[in-house]
């Protein structure tokens, strides 16, 4: 079942993108695309109703900064989720990251947590908590890949996963003393005010496909970049964003844009975490392997460090590999004689170790490079360190979000 619902998956992602071919395709499409009008006009109203008050947000006295994006996967969120959390930790926050943990695993039963009262939380109250900062309580299987590598690679900052993320928020604030609140993928969350908006746009594909879900892959119209404080353009290779910036100011006129890239750093071998310099890939014979949004980002980026992929194996975003999965895509490498196998940082988390290793697994890191704008970075970082007093009356108006 599995296995089925992991192909019609791949399937969907084929027909968003043009990939599929044939009649079956096509109608899907056609019926994707009248479908793609009423979540339109249901996206719309859902906003409305907030922006109106119709429907409540909750103020939990922290900031609350969301980072997310207008499209599906893909535009290199959770390294941008990384760079801010540790630029406010540095500066001295307490920060904690909440996250959805898509795909993740339900725990059969609520983590025991005991209050600095000594009373222990009600199993109702508890979301899932990956990490305190000190320590990392969950693995990737019930964390999610995504907020499982935020925790093993932020020291100092906690990771909380739940669905209902005003619940994670709350204890946050009250058990782990939160000062800031980072919501990873949260600018469709709305249950939980913004103090701040931080919206990424991939260079190479600004508003995915251009149509809206489920015919494509905007999850709101590029009208509604207005909500947005910080814009930060994602992938960028340093040529000009002159048009897409252009075009980013018809929707919003005062965001501040920051222009970033997504750089390769080193390579970390899987099971042994001896890393290698980036110019280890200079003229290897590669199998790429991945299940994320863009594998072609990341295919790329293989080529460019001069690796050549002459094998690759995409499966649909999240995964979760099986120890068949692995080994019948090292055995079609050993039949070509590849050089090593590499996969990406968030899918490394989630590969089951091989009974055999005939082939070398390395993850490729990457982390973000401020390339235009680093002096409004450091003032938003300057900003969310440095709030004004908040008051409990008058929480709605000190620089709190409005949808």
């Amino acid at each position: 079942m599995k296995e089925l619902i992991d192909e019609l998956e791949q399937w969907g992602a084929d027909v968003i993108f043009g990939r599929a071919r044939g009649f079956r395709a096509a109608m899907a499409r056609f019926l994707m695309f009248w479908l793609s009008w009423i979540f339109r006009a249901l996206v719309q109203c859902r906003i409305m109703l907030y922006r109106k008050g119709w429907k409540p947000q909750e103020y939990l006295g922290a900031q609350v900064v969301a980072i997310g994006n207008l499209t599906v996967g893909g535009t290199g969120k959770t390294p941008v989720v990384e760079l801010l959390a540790k630029s406010l930790r540095d500066r001295g926050r307490k920060v904690v990251i909440l996250s959805r943990g898509y795909k993740s695993r339900k725990l059969d039963r609520a983590q025991n947590w005991t209050s600095a009262d000594g009373k222990p939380v009600p199993a109702e109250q508890m979301p899932r908590v990956v990490s305190t900062g000190t320590a990392i309580l969950l693995d990737s299987k019930f964390a999610g890949d995504e907020p499982f590598m935020l925790a093993k690679n932020l020291e100092g900052v906690a990771v909380i996963v739940d669905k209902d993320r005003v619940k994670g928020g709350r204890f946050a604030v009250s058990e782990l003393k939160a000062e800031t609140l980072l919501l990873d993928d949260g600018m469709q969350y709305l249950d939980l005010a913004h103090s701040l908006d931080i919206t990424l746009i991939d260079s190479r594909s600004p508003f995915g496909t251009g149509a809206l879900l489920p015919r494509g892959t905007l999850r709101e119209p590029p009208c509604n970049l207005r909500r947005a404080s910080y814009i930060l353009i994602t992938k960028c290779d340093g040529s000009p964003n002159t048009e897409l910036i252009a075009r980013i100011r018809k929707h919003n006129a005062v965001a501040e844009i920051i222009e970033c890239a997504h750089s390769p750093v080193y390579l970390e071998n899987l099971y042994t975490h001896e890393r290698e310099q980036l110019s280890f890939l200079e003229g290897k014979w590669v199998g790429a392997i991945s299940a994320i949004a863009v594998p072609e980002s990341f295919e790329r980026s293989l080529t460019a460090l001069g690796a050549k992929v002459e094998i690759n194996r995409h499966f649909s975003d999240h995964h979760r590999f099986s120890r068949r999965d692995v080994e019948t895509f090292m055995q079609r490498c050993v039949e070509r004689d590849m050089d090593l196998i590499v996969t990406t940082e968030k899918d490394a988390v989630r590969f089951p170790r091989p009974t055999e290793i005939n082939v070398p697994i390395y993850f490729l890191r990457i982390e973000v490079q401020i390339l235009i704008g680093l002096q409004a970075w450091e003032g938003m970082v300057d900003r969310l360190c440095s709030p004004p007093p908040v008051k409990d009356a008058g929480l709605r108006n000190a620089g709190v979000y409005r949808v």
